[in-house]
């Protein structure tokens, strides 16, 4: 007999509910997963006398489930077995995300035999939000023995344990990741210490053994020229080797990672048509390519002697890995660039001042549900002012404005080291106030005397017609919503200049025909020369109302040529930077 389902009309004892009732109580009392499922198992018992219980969990990465906690059962059983998705009564319960009760399993053909006492079964899903996220199961060796009520009740049950059991998880995973995390920023900082790309390279080798116990490590750095990866740090077996065999750009593992821009991991070369052999020892491969700016500049290829050597854990660090070092080693260049160009810079300032305006980056299309304008004035050569636009999924884009203190080069290469930063650390999708914590964090690390920056941050959500901002020390954005245009009231350290510091995030929900305007305070702070008076927020935000039917690029243009009025044509004694969304 098998019975799926559950009867929304239960008359249950009050002995049971207060059971149910110290069960949530005490389930959402930790957030450690073994505590949790070992409390459920507990209280479980005093509802239902099983004999065997388990919880089985999705494995990551895989179509199948694993046993997390298990009472009963054969020890191999718990350590080894794997269940595929759809496949014995857990498996299928998993996949219908129905009760499944069995009053004799020998007459299952589903039934999946881990131990031969067993003879009847009962497997509940754990479902959050409407997704399965494991299932709780139980059994017995007697015919029969679990009931239709006591279904109902492990059901009940499990609905309350499925959330602490997630929230668990999660923070079980986010422990591990903030331990890897802490690694890798130590590795990172570790990889930055060096302006010498070679001496960037070296140390990326001695690096990456510490968060992977690697056979054979390679670093390909692209040359745009003969569109060649070439071998610019090899290490096998411990030994540093130096291999001049070099992979064409669109070829081997090494030319997939770069051609998709995401890491590639070859359980077993031998299978995979792409792999070229170089090392005849080599089972498994991973492939991470190194993105600056988008753009691939190199590839950091791992191979060992053992099949399907690397895992999922293995391709986050190492990609986050790469991503520092695709920074360090541009910066390395960078500054190498700059030495060597220090005796020159002055007479090309003008010429830097064209190119950082043809860097400056493209105006997102209509897709993101916005007009969009941006606009730099500039009172030097070189600006201190900086935006950008992230495209963090196809409805969903990240806006960033900044100022960095000082003036001239200094403060403009300041910020291109906060941008390369900022873009570099993108892939991972923070929300506003997380970013800048990221970059706070970067930036502490490289502390330099007297320089900061402040930096507003916001995401826009197309298909939720959402903004997220947070701000760090910049000039409050100004939101005409509702007919009226307020100061969004966030403020925050500048970064770089106290590493604790914590950043606050606001959520509007907007509608067609609002307006977000960032600013610098070269705007605000733009003063008449007759009255010594600021122009300030004030005026800005009733000139924003007054031209609110405007096109993004008529209200930018129209507050540029009110400040530039108001200063009486004088020339700007700060960077004037301003970007204006419009929702459509």
């Amino acid at each position: 007999m098998e019975s799926t389902g559950l009867n929304p009309k239960l008359d249950l004892p009050a002995e049971t509910l207060a059971i149910l009732a110290e069960i949530s109580e005490e389930i959402n009392a930790s957030l450690n997963l073994d505590e949790v499922l070992a409390g459920a198992a507990a209280q479980i018992k005093r509802l239902i006398d099983y004999e065997i219980f388990a919880v089985v969990l999705p494995e990551e990465g895989t179509d199948q489930m694993y046993f997390r906690f298990a009472i009963g059962h054969r020890p191999e059983v718990v350590k080894h077995w794997r269940i595929p998705m759809a496949e014995g009564i857990i498996g299928s319960t998993a996949a219908t995300g129905q009760p499944i009760r069995v009053a004799d399993v020998r007459k299952d053909p589903r039934y999946l035999n881990a131990l031969d006492a067993v003879r009847s079964e009962l497997a509940v899903p754990l479902i959050v939000r409407g997704r399965v996220i494991g299932v709780l199961d139980i059994e017995s060796s007697q015919v029969d023995y679990f009931t239709r009520d006591q279904q109902n009740i492990l059901a009940l049950v499990a609905s309350r344990i499925a959330g602490a059991i997630e929230n668990a998880r999660l923070f079980e995973h986010e422990k591990n990741q903030s331990e890897t995390l802490l690694l890798l920023n130590e590795v990172a900082r570790e990889a930055n210490s060096s302006l010498s790309v070679e001496e960037v390279l070296r140390r990326a080798a001695e690096l990456t053994k510490r968060l992977i116990d690697y056979q054979i490590f390679s670093i390909l750095l692209y040359d745009e020229n003969d569109k060649l990866f070439h071998h610019r740090v090899t290490v096998k077996f411990g030994q540093r080797t130096q291999e001049k065999y070099a992979v064409p750009g669109h070829e081997g593992i090494v030319g997939a990672a770069a051609s998709t821009r995401r890491p590639v991991v070859v359980p077993d070369v031998k299978l995979d048509p792409r792999y070229l052999m170089v090392n005849p020892e080599t089972r498994s491969e991973m492939a991470v390519p190194m993105l600056y700016k988008d753009r691939v500049i190199g590839v950091m290829d791992l191979e060992s002697p053992q099949l399907n050597y690397f895992t999922p854990d293995h391709v986050q660090a190492l990609s986050i890995l790469a991503a520092h070092l695709a920074v360090s080693i541009e910066n390395a260049r960078l500054y190498e660039q700059v030495a060597r160009d220090e005796a020159r810079m002055e007479r090309d300032l003008s010429a830097a001042r064209r190119i950082q305006g043809a860097l400056l980056p493209r105006l997102p299309g209509p897709e993101f549900g916005l007009d969009i304008a941006a606009r730099v004035v500039s009172s030097r050569e070189l600006s201190g002012d900086l935006y950008d636009f992230l495209r963090y999924g196809p409805q969903e884009l990240a806006i960033a404005m900044g100022d960095v203190s000082g003036k001239g080069s200094a403060a403009a290469l300041y910020g291109a080291v906060a941008i390369g930063t900022l873009r570099s650390i993108a892939p991972q999708k923070h929300r506003p106030a997380e970013m800048l914590t990221a970059i706070n964090g970067f930036l502490g690390d490289r502390r330099i005397e007297g320089r900061f920056m402040t930096l507003c941050f916001a995401t826009w959500h197309r298909g939720r017609h959402k903004l997220r901002i947070a701000n760090a020390g910049q000039e409050q954005p100004l939101l005409y919503h509702d007919g009226r245009c307020e100061r969004i009231p966030l403020e925050g350290f500048p970064l770089g200049m106290f590493e604790t510091a914590v950043y606050d995030q606001k959520s509007y929900i907007l509608n067609a025909g609002d307006i977000v305007v960032f600013y610098s305070d070269g705007i605000g702070d733009t003063q008449n020369p007759t009255t010594s008076e600021f122009y300030g927020h004030d005026r800005l935000g009733a000139l924003i109302s007054e031209n609110h039917k405007l096109s993004a690029d008529g209200i930018a243009d129209r507050i540029l040529e009110a400040v530039d009025t108001f200063s009486d044509g004088r020339h700007a004694f700060d960077d004037r930077t301003l970007v204006v969304l419009k929702v459509k």
